[in-house]
This record gives C-alpha cells, structure tokens and sequence, in this order.
C-alpha cells in the first residue's frame, strides 16, 4: 500500500527511511511465502526449514501489518478528540478517564524493547488495553485487536530525536488521526456485540 505522511514532527529522511523499510519487510514476507509453498514438510519442532519459515512469515506478517496501522493512524495535523467520540468514551471508560489512557499509553511506548506500543480490544477482558509488542511477535495478547498503533523501533525516533524517546512519543500522539481510531473502535464494538450473544 502507498500511505502518504504529513506529519510535520519527522524529517523526509525519516519517513523515506521508514517506507524503505516496509517495502524490505514486504518482499521478505513475499519471498517466505513462495519458499513456504516448496518447503519440505518433514518438520520437527527442534529445527526444520519448515518451522524457521513459519517463525519468519508470523514475524514478517506482523510487521506489515503493524507498519500499515501505523501509516494509517498518524499524520493529522489538526488532530482533535472530541468527548463525544466512541474512541474518547471507549477509552475513559475502560481506563477511568482518557487521561489515564494517555499515561499508561506513554508508559507502554516508554517500556518497549525496540517494538510497538499498542492500544487495543481485548475480545478476552472485552475490554481495550494498552501493550508494548517486542520486536514483531514477542508478548502479542491472544485475542487482541490493535486500534492505536506506534512504531517504536529505534529507526522510526533516532535520526529525528536520537535518544529522546519520550519526545517522539508525545509528538506522535499529537498528530493521530482520531477518524481512523474512531472506524477501528467502530468494527471492535460489533465484534464485541457479537461475543456478548
């Protein structure tokens, strides 16, 4: 996918390095892909062709994933949450107040070994939790449905803000874009319905 981001608090040499590093991940996951189809089945859980393959697809996997989620809810320069929004109510009730949301959100970034911090529906606790994701797919909750995703990988913060983590996060969280936010919240609230039948 092409995502354009006008987000003012990164440097084109940032943003191009990030995109170039999607595409990387996307042409390895394809590659994983193709030598998945003639890998030899004769796998054990020791050590196979088979089984590395299938670590690598689930990691790479990931981190498209999670690259689009991010590209996808970043960038708005005139970002606003309004009270009356499903993510702003969604987000105080299950945390007491949004502000709440926020501290523990920048603790999870804080915390996050050169991974993702992630803000998501539990379909478990039926409830949006925040977690910090190491790597692509290291403390991943089972049923988990990610809604606020932040790239927190040395290379999406270095070349901007070198070791000054806690500002990139902050001016990250400046610009999401709540209209997104708002249209994921929607999906995991008819999952939700659904789970409560």
């Amino acid at each position: 996918k092409s995502y354009t981001i006008n987000i003012e608090l990164l440097s084109k040499k940032a943003k191009d390095a990030h995109f170039d590093l999607y595409e990387g991940y996307i042409k390895s996951l394809n590659r994983v892909n193709v030598e998945l189809e003639s890998s030899d089945k004769n796998a054990n859980n020791f050590h196979s062709e088979y089984r590395s393959l299938k670590i690598d697809e689930t990691s790479l996997m990931n981190s498209v994933y999670l690259h689009e989620l991010f590209f996808a809810n970043i960038s708005d320069v005139s970002s606003e949450i309004t009270m009356d929004s499903i993510a702003f109510m969604r987000l105080e009730r299950d945390f007491g107040n949004f502000s709440k949301w926020q501290n523990d959100f920048i603790a999870c970034a804080l915390s996050s070994r050169n991974g993702w911090a992630v803000c998501g529906y539990s379909s478990f606790l039926r409830r949006y939790i925040n977690t910090s994701i190491d790597g692509h797919n290291t403390n991943i909750p089972c049923g988990f449905i990610p809604v606020i995703v932040l790239d927190i990988h040395e290379h999406a913060y270095f070349r901007d803000y070198l070791l000054n983590k806690k500002d990139y996060i902050t001016n990250m969280m400046l610009e999401l874009k709540w209209d997104v936010i708002e249209k994921r919240i929607e999906k995991c609230d008819m999952l939700n319905n659904i789970l409560s039948k």
